[in-house]
């Protein structure tokens, strides 16, 4: 798509100049890059000029080019136990001399590690509006990590982060009231969509299905995300075997990949492992299965939720973050309280043989989210970004600056998807 330039003013009057800054975008998967994805291309449909500083990504990224229009590409080292991803540098001199040279009406920050610390004191000094957006809640990551001693003090990090942009942007009520609670100012809600074309029934796989060892009527429980600790997996394997006491034939599909995948199929060889699976074949893996079982507790959000619903799955799931939003209760899909892992899986167990209400529950999981559009979510966005980028900012050329320590480094690092 061509972007336009200043001297096109005459086309789009509104139009802005915008700086996203992350650590993560397509084609890396996960919830992170897949919101940016869609925010990126929304505002350059309205005819914003968007330009993107981000870590090379060793896999695309050739030393001269890049994937994205307008995008710089800047240093960046492995996260520790994600293979192929990577981590900013602190970039302060970049950010100045570009944004010196091609100064951006507003910048946005998506995450929170030396990359984006470095910017955020960049756009302070220059005087332009920089909001970010909390993402990801690295400091409850801590405790899957043994590392709970550690938490306040990432937090801290994050409150102190966040507060020094002109807002923070959230993707649920609950988390920014939670946020508000603990210090963090000038908190604003921004949901998320989903793709209903994508992610739709219309994908099930009768193969796919015979490839899994299942016949039309059998059922099978599925998760999607990443194979890590944070997410709680270890409860719904729970939950399926305490499924499977009643129901032998079905199955539980696993999708995705990370540090825990080698030892889970070690411990579960019954369970089916498709690793990570993108666009059409990921479509086919929801739209395939019938019961989505997710047991994280560390989610700001949980795109995947919506993804499963638009597919016409039952989705389980605790009673927060887009669960909460976007599920009424044996309705639309299944809740329990936060942290219940005992009721997560008997909530799972008494729906083995209940067919009648995986149907019902499953057409109006489908019927509810395809109401649901990313278009909604970019008004949302441009709405804040435009408006901030009218106000005047007076620089800061006084503004103590600060490094995110190693220890802290590491935390960011393995919750970065």
């Amino acid at each position: 798509m061509m972007l336009l330039n200043r001297a096109d003013d005459h086309i789009a009057t509104d139009s802005r100049r915008i700086c996203i800054v992350t650590e993560t975008y397509p084609p890396e998967v996960n919830g992170v890059a897949l919101t940016l994805s869609h925010l990126v291309e929304g505002l350059r449909e309205r005819g914003h000029e968007v330009s993107l500083i981000r870590p090379r990504q060793r896999k695309i990224d050739s030393s001269s080019s890049a994937s994205e229009p307008e995008t710089r590409l800047v240093k960046g080292l492995p996260l520790p136990g994600y293979k192929g991803l990577q981590f900013g540098l602190p970039a302060g001199r970049l950010f100045r001399e570009s944004w010196t040279r091609n100064r951006p009406d507003v910048v946005y920050i998506a995450t929170e590690g030396p990359l984006g610390w470095s910017a955020a004191r960049a756009a302070r000094h220059l005087g332009i509006a920089a909001f970010s957006g909390f993402h990801t809640n690295y400091h409850s990551y801590s405790r899957h990590y043994r590392l709970g001693w550690f938490e306040r003090v990432v937090f801290r990090y994050l409150c102190g982060f966040h507060n020094r942009t002109a807002g923070t942007v959230v993707p649920s009520e609950d988390l920014r009231i939670r946020l508000q609670a603990l210090g963090f100012t000038n908190v604003s809600l921004m949901g998320r969509g989903v793709d209903s074309e994508r992610f739709s029934p219309q994908h099930r796989c009768s193969q796919l299905r015979r490839d899994w060892g299942l016949s039309p009527t059998d059922l099978a429980a599925l998760y999607v995300g990443r194979l890590a600790p944070e997410k709680n997996i270890a409860v719904a394997i729970e939950a399926y075997r305490l499924m499977k006491q009643k129901r032998q034939s079905l199955k539980f599909v696993v999708v995705g990949d990370g540090p825990l995948r080698a030892l889970l199929k070690e411990q579960n060889p019954d369970l089916i492992f498709c690793g990570m699976q993108t666009g059409e074949q990921l479509a086919r893996h929801y739209a395939s299965a019938d019961i989505f079982l997710f047991a994280s507790e560390t989610e700001t959000f949980g795109n995947v939720t919506l993804e499963a619903m638009a597919s016409g799955l039952v989705v389980l799931a605790y009673d927060y973050a887009a669960a909460k939003l976007h599920i009424r209760h044996r309705e639309t899909g299944l809740l329990v309280p936060y942290g219940d892992s005992k009721a997560f899986a008997d909530t799972a167990a008494s729906m083995a043989w209940d067919s009648q209400a995986i149907a019902r529950i499953r057409r109006q999981a489908r019927a509810y989210v395809a109401t649901i559009k990313w278009s909604r979510v970019v008004d949302q966005f441009e709405h804040l970004l435009t408006g901030a980028s009218e106000d005047t900012i007076e620089p800061d050329y006084t503004a103590p600056g600060a490094m995110l320590g190693s220890p802290g480094l590491a935390i960011a690092a393995r919750g970065r998807i």
